[in-house]
């Protein structure tokens, strides 16, 4: 992404941000699903109380 420290417009800010956008090269596809490292919720046995 570009470095728009020091441009004070918002729109002119906008416009270096998407051309800077449109010029980077795309992202690779995902090689594992996401979520995929997230802690697991385990399923709780009827009647238990949760706290």
């Amino acid at each position: 992404m570009a470095n728009t420290k020091k441009i004070e417009s918002t729109e002119e800010r906008k416009k270096v941000k998407r051309a800077a956008r449109k010029k980077a090269a795309p992202k690779a596809k995902r090689t594992t699903p996401r979520g995929s490292n997230k802690q697991k919720v385990r399923k709780l046995v009827r009647g238990t109380s949760k706290r």
